[in-house]
């Protein structure tokens, strides 16, 4: 690592010069035109802070708990793919900064160490599992009892991925995983770990999910997990107020607004859009958390004000990572966290509590002056 690192955006600009450009373009790019990708972060351009003045702020206080976890700040790295290509420490590195941060880290089914690694590389951390169903039932019951097994808190199920959306880079250069890695939540003889090649203009990973993932999920099969697996079952994916309602009504224990980074369909709406439909729609019955976005503290800001619960990040995480392992994480997460915590006073929050709905409008309430 190469200081001063003052931003995420530092990380961000370190990491493309070091990880490999095919990997690179997997982790930043989105599908399409990339429209929604840019309007992730512009959304969150718009929106204009109210702050509070005159109030006590000598000891701010970002405790929480979220789903019974007991965390130090409401930030936790989401679900990212095959990460050890952007550092040989991989998602035990990404696990292990979470944890030494006080949060949650989500690992993927498509990642580079197993569930069982990232366990013993990182116990202390809480830990939830991100899931895509496989055409092979058993095979995704198989993996509900290993994470269970392992003492991972929630499960996280991926619901706007029946295919994966077209990402213009990974077609034109072949996207595949490296040969020295492999998708380790899987027998090393099956399709499943070893299955992320591509002919000529094809994506791997794209005719890696058409063969492997459930096309065919509805929320009947998020009612079977739910009945499945003694943890909470919390949907990912949701831009609805329709699919948030449907997901309270078959038993989910949270929902994380989300449009997967971006990199799913084009010209769908930021996260930070969707997301106060989703909390009118289900209030306080269920938890609502979003990602998509994130890279500055007063973005944490905004999306607690408008009513979630957590956010996560995802390419910042693997930016820190490329950038010095698991040092690099958590450095990235020291910066953020104490960004998040320099808006709270400025904002006259003392508590995670004090951050208030009316904190935070659109611009057009002050282009109408």
């Amino acid at each position: 690592m190469a200081p001063p690192f003052v931003s995420v955006t530092d990380f961000e600009e370190e990491a493309h010069k070091i990880i490999d450009k095919k990997a690179l373009d997997y982790y930043r790019s989105g599908a399409g035109e990339q429209f929604s990708l840019n309007l992730n972060r512009e959304a969150f351009r718009r929106l204009r802070i109210r702050p509070r003045c005159l109030r006590d702020v000598s000891n701010v206080d970002t405790n929480c708990t979220v789903l019974g976890n007991q965390l130090k700040w409401p930030v936790g790295i989401a679900p990212t793919a095959m990460q050890k290509m952007a550092h040989s420490d991989g998602e035990g590195g990404n696990a292990k900064a979470a944890g030494e941060m006080g949060s949650v880290f989500i690992l993927s089914t498509l990642s580079t160490m197993s569930i069982e690694e990232v366990a013993q590389v990182a116990p202390d951390t809480c830990k939830w599992f991100q899931l895509y169903v496989y055409k092979d039932r058993s095979l995704t019951e198989q993996i509900l009892r290993r994470v269970e097994k392992a003492n991972f808190k929630a499960l996280v199920l991926t619901i706007d991925a029946p295919i994966f959306g077209q990402r213009w880079a990974d077609v034109r250069n072949n996207f595949s995983l490296p040969s020295h890695l492999r998708l380790a939540n899987f027998d090393t003889r099956s399709s499943q770990s070893d299955g992320v090649h591509s002919e000529e203009g094809t994506s791997g990973i794209n005719e890696y999910v058409a063969s492997q993932f459930d096309a065919t999920l509805t929320w009947k099969d998020v009612e079977w997990l739910v009945k499945s697996t003694y943890l909470p079952v919390i949907v990912k994916g949701v831009l609805t107020a329709e699919d948030a309602v449907l997901a309270r009504e078959f038993g989910c224990a949270g929902i994380i607004v989300s449009n997967h980074g971006a990199r799913q369909l084009d010209y769908v709406p930021a996260s930070i859009e969707a997301l106060p439909e989703v909390v009118k729609a289900v209030g306080d019955d269920i938890v609502v958390m979003l990602d998509g976005g994130i890279r500055h503290g007063n973005d944490v800001f905004k999306a607690l004000a408008l009513g979630a619960k957590m956010v996560f990040v995802g390419r910042p995480a693997i930016w820190g990572l490329g950038c010095g392992g698991s040092a690099g994480v958590r450095e990235m997460l020291k910066v953020l966290k104490k960004d998040f915590e320099i808006t709270m006073s400025l904002t006259g929050c003392q508590k995670l509590k004090d951050i208030q709905r009316n904190m935070v409008v659109h611009e057009s309430e002050y282009a109408k002056l």
